[in-house]
């Protein structure tokens, strides 16, 4: 018989240890190690175990993965197409950014499916305001309130959904680990057995993770190795718009992003969110400038705002919203040692309107339009855009996509969009737009302030 084996977990990042230790070497949590249990006493006279064979590739037949439809097409699109049968998701985010109505709405909106909605945070009630509030119905949605890990295998079998979605795998325990829920032993074990489970019954099942206060999802990072996808709802409180991402996807691509609008009947979907970003002033004002940024493989135009003013306590200061601090003072060096311009004493304040956060190199020809433009006090040409970035030698060099960023903008009506002078091919995609390809930075402020 073996021995019980046992280790120590940070429950804050869930490092590993083999004796206690003060305080994490990983994450810097103190008092955060726990003792649990990682392998049970075996007998060696257990069963045979069935033999496996190994098979040549070539030997193996390759199909199409079937995909169930689903009916928010943000989702749709960040799934890659659907959800696959027999799939493990695990779908993170800040407390309160809406992940359980989101969740909710598929659940209410999967009318050509049986689902069970398992709960162990919320209460009936609690879930049945907010099922009135999103303004969803589907009789074949079950929900169940409960934290035993085997009592909910119970309710699987005898239901047999083809989607489970359970909120949220830290308030599940099972009694084979003797820990409190939400251990790294509790959540390992537990979202073990329900990927068996959903290999075996060919079931779909979301797993609703919390994150720690660094913004990564909670418990071990084994528990991100054992799912086929894992999604991210990010976003601002302080404003109505949340990003889906995809970290990781067994069945298509990571760069893929699904934009919501959060109102009072839920979240719902954005189509076309260049119109949401991008504000309609009556009058032109300057220190605004629109740049065309791609969010995966989709183009998105976004309002970019500064401010440009001289430093009253003598230290000038950088601030920015939604933009790489660093990449600003990098490009305001360019201005003062490419183009002449002194702001080496003026305070500069940028911003990304919409509370988007951007890290595309493209916008940098949009935030030095809008830099240049709030220092000269001189309004931006109207419907205009941006798509370059910019060199340490004030070149400006092509982005990938700028076919589809010149696309966005002629759909949205734009009559000049700036790009790079080295793109190639784009004599063909003018017409009700006009494309100006600038090399260096001075060629551009020539055509805007002359």
């Amino acid at each position: 018989m073996s021995k019980i084996k046992t280790a120590f977990f940070c429950q804050n990042c869930g490092t590993q240890a083999a004796k206690y230790l003060g305080k994490c070497p990983s994450c810097g949590e103190w008092n955060s190690f726990v003792e649990e249990v990682i392998q049970k006493p075996t007998t060696s006279s257990g069963g045979a175990r069935k033999k496996s064979t190994p098979k040549a590739i070539h030997d193996l037949e390759s199909q199409m993965l079937p995909r169930m439809e689903v009916l928010d097409q943000e989702l749709h699109r960040v799934l890659g197409g659907g959800l696959v049968p027999g799939s493990l998701l695990l779908f993170g985010g800040e407390p309160g950014i809406g992940k359980s109505t989101l969740m909710i709405q598929l659940a209410l909106r999967q009318l050509n499916m049986s689902v069970l909605y398992v709960s162990g945070e919320e209460s009936a009630e609690q879930i049945k305001m907010r099922a009135d509030r999103v303004g969803y119905s589907n009789p074949r949605c079950l929900v169940l309130m409960e934290t035993s890990l085997e009592t909910i295998l119970l309710h699987l079998h005898e239901h047999q959904p083809s989607l489970v979605i359970i909120d949220s795998i830290q308030t599940l325990s099972t009694d084979t680990i003797e820990s409190p829920p939400g251990s790294v032993g509790q959540v390992r074990e537990c979202a073990s057995q329900l990927l068996k489970f959903a290999k075996e019954t060919n079931t779909v099942v979301i797993l609703i993770g919390h994150i720690t206060k660094e913004g990564t999802l909670a418990g071990p990072k084994v528990l991100e190795h054992m799912v086929d996808t894992v999604l991210h709802f990010e976003g601002d409180r302080q404003h109505i718009y949340r990003l889906l991402r995809t970290p990781k996807n067994r069945f298509g691509s990571t760069n893929e992003l699904g934009i919501y609008e959060m109102r009072h009947a839920g979240l719902q979907e954005v189509n076309n969110p260049s119109d949401l970003f991008i504000h309609q002033h009556d009058e032109q004002l300057s220190g605004s400038a629109i740049g065309a940024c791609m969010e995966g493989v989709r183009p998105i135009l976004l309002e970019i705002q500064s401010l440009v003013s001289t430093a009253v306590y003598g230290t000038p200061q950088r601030s920015t919203t939604g933009f790489d601090i660093r990449r600003l003072n990098m490009l305001l060096a360019v201005l003062e040692k490419r183009c002449g311009f002194r702001l080496g004493s003026k305070d500069v304040f940028l911003n990304v309107a919409g509370g988007m956060r951007i890290e595309d190199p493209a916008m940098d020809l949009a935030v030095i339009a809008a830099i240049l433009s709030s220092n000269e006090d001189i309004a931006l040409p109207p419907l205009t855009a941006f798509a370059g970035e910019v060199g340490l030698s004030g070149e400006i060099r092509p982005v990938h996509r700028t076919d589809g960023r010149i696309q966005e903008a002629k759909k949205l009506g734009f009559h000049k969009i700036f790009v790079s002078g080295y793109s190639k091919g784009l004599e063909d995609l003018g017409g009700q737009i006009q494309i100006i390809q600038v090399c260096k930075v001075e060629e551009m402020v020539a055509h805007l302030f002359g």
